[in-house]
């Protein structure tokens, strides 16, 4: 989350509406911003971290919400794909493994296939953590190549992990694919 001055979250703010340090301090804004931008997206699972990062890492299961097959060892240093699931083998996004760290930590880099130079290649962390009898996902996509790329990711995220906590809480996707409702 940024600090903008005028608004957090998307509402305006009130004078003593400012995030706080776990001091009770204000967060201030930064003195320049970032040079990249980025979303994050946490939701709360009624499951396990290990669900979870199932459900994140399994070919199958990221088909039956996501509509594409992440496939990978899952190794640090490896290559991932995320492979459309009509049968042409197509992946839509390729990227390498940074770190893992089943069931809690999975960081790797995304690209469009053919074009990981650094500068046009993001980062995407998912964070698991038990909370409350259930699990907290935080994903955190960086290194976004502009606002509008910033934008369109948090929709996909917010779509897809509707789809992955109603998948894992009913054992049944959502009756519309996470892509359908996407607005380019």
């Amino acid at each position: 989350m940024r600090w903008s001055g005028a608004s957090w979250w998307g509402r305006a703010a009130a004078p003593n509406d400012r995030p706080r340090q776990s001091t009770g301090a204000p967060v201030t804004a930064p003195s320049a911003p970032s040079a990249a931008p980025a979303c994050a997206y946490t939701t709360y699972i009624q499951s396990t971290p290990e669900a979870v990062w199932r459900a994140l890492t399994d070919e199958e299961a990221t088909a039956a919400y996501w509509g594409h097959a992440n496939v990978s060892d899952w190794q640090p240093g490896s290559p991932w794909e995320h492979r459309r699931t009509d049968g042409s083998g197509i992946a839509d996004v390729v990227g390498t493994v940074v770190a893992a760290t089943p069931p809690r930590r999975l960081v790797s880099t995304w690209s469009d296939p053919g074009d990981e130079r650094p500068e046009t290649t993001s980062q995407v962390t998912l964070e698991i953590t038990p909370h409350s009898g259930g699990v907290r996902l935080t994903v955190t996509h960086e290194h976004l190549r502009d606002e509008e790329e910033s934008r369109k990711a948090a929709e996909g995220w917010s779509m897809v992990l509707s789809n992955l906590k109603t998948y894992l809480e009913t054992g049944r996707p959502m009756a519309v694919p996470p892509w359908a409702g996407h607005q380019s």
